[in-house]
């Protein structure tokens, strides 16, 4: 038997008004905070956003990027 590696696909989601956005990885060489920032940019919410993650879901890596804003602690 054979063992074949594959690099999941990752994707990246946060809450702007009560929805959930999904946003395609922008380039795979990035870390995930590089990926944050990049697209802090378009969303500001995500300017104070903490990562979470990578669950494995439908054979891709999501990241969930969190506002901690209004939040205590």
């Amino acid at each position: 038997m054979m063992l074949i590696a594959t690099i999941l696909p990752r994707v990246f989601f946060f809450k702007e008004g009560g929805n959930q956005v999904e946003l395609a990885d922008p380039d795979p060489q990035w870390s995930t905070e590089t990926v944050l920032h990049f697209y802090a940019n378009t969303y500001p919410v995500l300017n104070n956003a903490r990562i979470e993650g990578p669950q494995v879901r439908d054979d891709r890596m999501e990241y969930h990027f969190n506002s901690v804003m209004g939040t205590k602690g």
